[in-house]
């Protein structure tokens, strides 16, 4: 059953996949990939809405559980994950390496947060 949270996560999925391979293309640098965004307009356009689209779709899916949604707000969590790792691997080759660490720190952090979301959206459907 399609419903107005999975749209959301997928959505999420979707972003977070199309801004890993454009960092992926062209490195992390400003333009170098397939959108012409620089590292901070990348970020802020493809992926602060996969964290504000997974919180929406956790707190509105309230019945019937969603084992689905669960699984899929884990794996946007991974994703998030990935990229704070990412970004906290490449900061020793940064001159901000301080705001990039902290940076990755916070998006692990947030990603973990997510996941487990997930995992409650999971263990809720199964003891329904």
């Amino acid at each position: 059953m399609v419903s107005v949270p999975h749209v959301l996560s997928g959505i999420s999925i979707i972003l977070l996949v199309i801004y890993g391979a454009d960092v992926m293309v062209g490195g992390g640098g400003a333009g170098d990939g397939f959108l012409p965004f620089d590292a901070m307009a990348r970020g802020i356009g493809f992926g602060m809405p996969p964290i504000i689209l997974s919180f929406i779709a956790f707190f509105i899916s309230k019945k019937p559980p969603f084992k689905g949604l669960g699984i899929m707000l884990i794996i946007t969590g991974i994703l998030i994950i990935i990229g704070g790792a990412v970004s906290m691997a490449s900061a020793g080759e940064s001159e901000n390496t301080a705001r990039m660490a902290g940076e990755g720190g916070g998006l692990i952090a947030v990603g973990a947060i997510i996941t487990a979301l997930g995992g409650i959206k999971i263990k809720k459907s199964l003891s329904s």
